[in-house]
């Protein structure tokens, strides 16, 4: 719809959980680690907790992929409201067990533990993970500590990963799941983003997407954007696609601060108080191209998408104007900030 009027190859900010526009910020990369050595160290049993759309899932499609990639077997539940039996009819259909399998529990555990031996033996994986996990019943949770139960002498043979919003920490605090919160053996929250890695998510989605991400936001929009969406990932996204339509229905690019405020009061998604945190300095831009003005060791770019951003973000965008709509050159600068190098539009 807007894609070529703002100079995209696609949207940037559908809000599927696509893996290419993963945001990699410190707490993402922390629980990323965390979610890999849980599989592959045969851990057991990992807890991810975050907000409501702060990028849970797509971390998990990440994950999932690339554990696929490597042949391990990971079975994927997004809605665990089931009842016990639809529990292991579901594990049993993934897992390509028999049909006596799915209608019999004794024989369910049998072939699973055959199967997650076998597996072993072979040296792959086999693991479940599971999303909206704080809306498990006790029953089920009580039975993936069973399951994560399977073990070697030394390792365990089936790895299970809870996935859920902040009611899933509390659940497990509660002395009647002390069974299952002693088995934890990794545990990982996700934190909402402050307004330069606002900035980072914003523009690393454009690059993606093709687009130069001061073309089509001005700074001012940027801050309008972190202040509405208290740097959750999954409302920046719902702000910045409608602000580029509105922008493409009006004829105006960038897009502009008024034109967040606008989308916000539509959707009545209110301002958050988020102070500007530290101090930002900026970094000399040479002819030949982006070169940071070295402070202490060298660090990773922006968290854009993966471990080093781009430095082509910033190829043209060298003119800063000073002004809100008017071309947005120049809004993307590159900068040190707290000692890491960053593409930010401040």
């Amino acid at each position: 719809m807007y894609e070529s009027f703002f100079g995209l190859r696609e949207r940037p900010f559908d809000l599927n959980p696509n893996p290419r526009f993963l945001l990699m910020t410190p707490s993402h990369r922390e629980a990323l680690a965390n979610l890999q050595y849980g599989l592959t160290a045969r851990k057991g049993l990992t807890v991810l907790i975050g907000e409501a759309g702060s990028g849970k899932t797509t971390l998990i499609h990440a994950v999932l992929k690339e554990w696929e990639q490597a042949g391990h077997r990971v079975a994927h539940l997004s809605n665990p409201t089931l009842t016990r039996g639809e529990f292991f009819e579901y594990l049993a259909e993934v897992f390509d067990m028999s049909e006596e399998a799915r209608a019999s529990k004794a024989r369910f555990l049998s072939e699973f533990i055959q199967m997650v031996t076998a597996r072993h033996a072979r040296g792959e994986l086999t693991g479940l993970v599971i999303d909206e996990a704080q809306s498990l019943s006790d029953e089920l949770l009580e039975e993936v500590r069973l399951l994560v139960n399977a073990e070697t002498s030394s390792e365990k043979l089936f790895q299970v990963l809870l996935v859920g919003q902040p009611e899933l920490g509390v659940r497990l605090s509660h002395p009647a799941l002390r069974q299952i919160k002693q088995r934890i053996a990794l545990r990982c929250t996700l934190s909402t983003l402050d307004v330069r890695q606002v900035a980072s998510y914003i523009s690393g989605r454009i690059h993606i997407a093709g687009g130069v991400a001061g073309h089509v936001f001005t700074r001012e929009a940027v801050m309008a954007v972190h202040a509405h969406s208290g740097g959750i990932p999954r409302v920046i996204s719902v702000i910045c696609d409608n602000a580029l339509i509105a922008g493409f229905a009006a004829g105006v690019r960038p897009v502009t601060s008024t034109m967040v405020e606008d989308v916000c009061r539509e959707f009545g998604i209110d301002r958050t108080p988020t102070p500007l945190e530290g101090a930002f300095e900026p970094v000399a831009v040479h002819a030949g191209g982006p070169r940071a003005v070295e402070h202490g060791p060298q660090r990773p770019a922006v968290e854009a998408h993966g471990p080093v951003a781009d430095d082509r973000l910033v190829r043209d965008d060298r003119q800063e104007t000073g002004r809100e709509g008017q071309g947005g050159a120049g809004l993307f600068q590159h900068f040190v900030v707290a000692g890491k190098r960053r593409f930010s539009f401040f």
